[in-house]
């Protein structure tokens, strides 16, 4: 009996040992998850930011799920995930939630056409014409006399929310609009459609839509950092730093890192240069 008394103490203790739990109440077993979501268009640059950083450090899982900046903000604030992405800035009524705020870069807005639209340029003004109805037809603005179908994102996205607020609606977006949830969904709706006229990331710009310059002006990372290139927005982590793990600190932190800002100016503008 004294024996399998021991056994048992011995069975139990290491239980108890595998089950210790984390500062961030889960189960470590020498490893720990963080939980990231938001915005589309910031998901892109976060993956491939969790993607180097859980290669060098295998004991850290990053997931990540491209849901909107609403979303992001919103669970950030409920806690319903550590970490959220915003491709826009707060707005009054979300900066009562108590949210820490990091920068980690900073992307223009592209406005793209199709590969086939003779159109190459369109000044700020003709946009804001376009989006709000008062241009309907690409003649009006050097192309063809072609009606103009006008691609957006949903209600509630960062891209949309920070695209309007430098483009002025000051009438609301054309009625009969497209709007997609996510940053793909224009992209595709542009490439196969030779008379629409949609915004992404110039992140996510890819061979089957086609850039036009703004007032002039060529989407670059080099010309949103000398502000000649007019439609950029910044890139945000929302947390609550009072109640971050350690490890999720240290990705942050990594993040804005030499290594990590290399990594940002591939496609974006870096915050540490």
């Amino acid at each position: 009996m004294k024996k399998l008394a021991l056994m048992m103490i011995a069975v139990v203790s290491l239980l108890a040992a595998g089950m210790q739990v984390s500062a961030g109440g889960r189960a470590d077993a020498g490893s720990y998850t963080i939980e990231v979501t938001g915005s589309t268009s910031v998901a892109p640059l976060m993956e491939t930011l969790a993607d180097t950083y859980t290669e060098k450090n295998p004991h850290t899982a990053i997931n990540v799920s491209g849901t909107g900046s609403g979303d992001g903000i919103t669970g950030a604030h409920e806690r319903s995930a550590e970490l959220g992405m915003s491709s826009r800035n707060l707005r009054a009524s979300e900066q009562g939630f108590g949210l820490d705020v990091l920068t980690i870069a900073v992307d223009a807005i592209a406005v793209v056409v199709h590969p086939e639209n003779p159109v190459s340029n369109l000044s700020i003004d003709e946009i804001r014409r376009i989006y709000t109805g008062e241009i309907t037809s690409w003649s009006e603005v050097g192309g063809n006399n072609n009606a103009i179908s006008v691609v957006s994102r949903e209600p509630g996205s960062g891209t949309r929310g920070a695209f309007e607020g430098i483009i002025e609606f000051v009438d609301g977006l054309v009625p009969g609009a497209i709007e997609f949830d996510g940053t793909g969904g224009v992209r595709a709706a542009v490439a196969g459609n030779e008379h629409a006229v949609g915004y992404i990331s110039l992140g996510s710009m890819s061979p089957e839509v086609t850039a036009v310059t703004v007032n002039g002006v060529e989407a670059s990372s080099e010309h949103v950092i000398d502000g000649s290139y007019e439609i950029a927005r910044p890139f945000l982590i929302l947390y609550r730093e009072d109640e971050i793990h350690q490890e999720t600190q240290k990705f942050l932190d990594w993040i804005m890192s030499e290594e990590g800002q290399s990594i940002v100016s591939e496609n974006y503008v870096p915050v540490n240069r």
